[in-house]
């Protein structure tokens, strides 16, 4: 159902595909919606986040585009498209920087097409936006399509709404699993989308155990239904019983269950930014990605622990942090963060009080 706009503008945001990057976007989101207030705002998602703008109050809809399901062949295509020129959208903001996202927009009849001229797809955009001279957050890459276009940004931390609903699960799923309200509880987050990202598991178990045993923390180990092998390999590690939520929280859910913990530590990746979103005291494990590029962003009680070549010597012979390297089979840069480390800056947090 399509709501009223008014007088006001028809925008639609084309988002990008993976949670964190969603995450990041959200403050850009929240500028348009500053600048529009009476306009109808969509966003193009691709379907694995969608939970992480339902519920926003700053969009009006979200429109599923699965291109790997029902959009995938020509047929599914030309119904979302057909279903875009009945909304008679005014501006399309193009955040994915593929040439595929342009052309959608274009065969959907939007007059004003927004982006950064990547992909050879310039000549698809009416209005393209000059690329940041030098690499720069992501947050701030998407927000550059606002400042670009005269917008004013007045916050740049992210957004992520939960429902009551969403916390009354999670304090009775807790609940079930012995974990009081009164209790200190520390998530660990030991999932990343590639391997070299993700910190080692017998470090995460050692960690763990320090945790529970010095500063007497209820822990759960958390992550999607793929990291189940993951969760299980560290918990046969650890001498104390952790409590497993791994696949069996939607994101929501999930979320609620980040804002409750008294501190939460990840890798680089979309449970750690909806920890950040969650305004979460988080630890950040990075290594062979840049925090500078894709670490927590704006308002928020976190430490990111990166050992480069400069405070690692250990690195300096045949490793260039960072590097993105998927393949890497050597995990330095991550084996150089000792279980030590994280428990330090943990006790730091935790003894501050920051909530």
């Amino acid at each position: 159902m399509i709501k009223n706009s008014g007088n006001g503008k028809r925008i639609l945001i084309v988002n990008v595909n993976w949670i964190g990057d969603v995450i990041f976007s959200t403050p850009f989101i929240k500028a348009i919606r500053d600048a529009y207030p009476d306009g109808y705002i969509a966003c193009l998602l691709h379907p694995r986040c969608v939970d992480i703008l339902k519920g926003s109050p700053r969009i009006d809809e979200i429109i599923v585009y699965d291109e790997e399901g029902q959009h995938g062949g020509i047929i599914g295509k030309l119904m979302l498209i057909s279903y875009l020129r009945k909304i008679r959208f005014d501006t399309a903001f193009i955040l994915h920087r593929s040439f595929t996202k342009a052309f959608l927009t274009f065969l959907a009849g939007i007059r004003e097409r927004i982006g950064y001229p990547t992909k050879n797809r310039g000549l698809l955009l009416t209005r393209t936006i000059g690329l940041p001279e030098e690499e720069v957050h992501k947050v701030e890459y998407f927000l550059g399509l606002a400042r670009g276009c005269g917008i004013k940004v007045r916050e740049n931390s992210y957004e992520f709404f939960v429902q009551d609903a969403d916390r009354e699960l999670m304090k009775k799923f807790l609940k079930r699993h012995g974990v009081a309200e009164k209790d200190r509880l520390i998530v660990l987050c030991p999932g990343g989308n590639w391997g070299p990202k993700r910190w080692l598991k017998k470090n995460f178990a050692e960690l763990a155990d320090m945790l529970s045993e010095k500063l007497n923390a209820k822990i759960v180990l958390s992550g999607a239904k793929k990291d189940a092998v993951l969760v299980e390999e560290i918990r046969f590690m650890m001498k104390s019983v952790p409590v497993i939520s791994c696949g069996l929280t939607t994101l929501k859910e999930l979320g609620a269950l980040l804002e409750r913990a008294d501190l939460v530590v990840a890798n680089d990746s979309g449970p750690m930014h909806l920890a950040v979103a969650m305004k979460s005291n988080v630890i950040a494990l990075f290594g062979p990605t840049s925090p500078g590029l894709t670490g927590p962003y704006g308002n928020g009680n976190y430490k990111v622990i990166w050992k480069t070549e400069e405070r690692s010597p250990e690195l300096a012979e045949g490793c260039d942090v960072p590097c993105y390297d998927v393949t890497c089979i050597d995990n330095r840069c991550m084996a150089l963060i000792t279980a030590e480390d994280v428990f330090k800056e943990a006790e730091k947090i935790l003894n501050a009080g920051n909530r």
